[in-house]
């Protein structure tokens, strides 16, 4: 996995963020309040995109892994900031992709 490094967003000037390609056997990011994962998806198929729930529920099932799609030659802008994807062992988010063909991300905090 690839870390990702979370660019700052200006609050008043706004910010020109810089995309790197997806990995292959997907991404980390750091987890923050106010962090968000961009995906590009260039490719003419959509992608799906899931981000780890580590852990399990209070009945001792696992957490559901939640997924967002990417249409195709479209971005979409993907919340990471809920305490549940955050890995324990590291604090990370790990992130995965069905395909990385002419995909780019970009992690963001406000």
């Amino acid at each position: 996995m690839a870390a990702l490094s979370t660019q700052n967003m200006s609050p008043t000037a706004g910010t020109t963020l810089s995309f790197a390609s997806a990995a292959g056997g997907g991404d980390t990011a750091q987890w923050g309040s106010h962090t968000f994962l961009y995906v590009k998806n260039g490719d003419a198929s959509p992608i799906t995109v899931t981000v780890t729930a580590p852990g399990s529920t209070a009945y001792g099932v696992a957490n559901p892994d939640p997924t967002f799609t990417v249409a195709a030659t479209d971005e979409l802008c993907i919340p990471i900031n809920n305490s549940a994807y955050r890995d324990s062992s590291d604090g990370l988010v790990d992130i995965a992709y069905s395909a990385v063909t002419s995909v780019t991300v970009a992690v963001a905090s406000v």
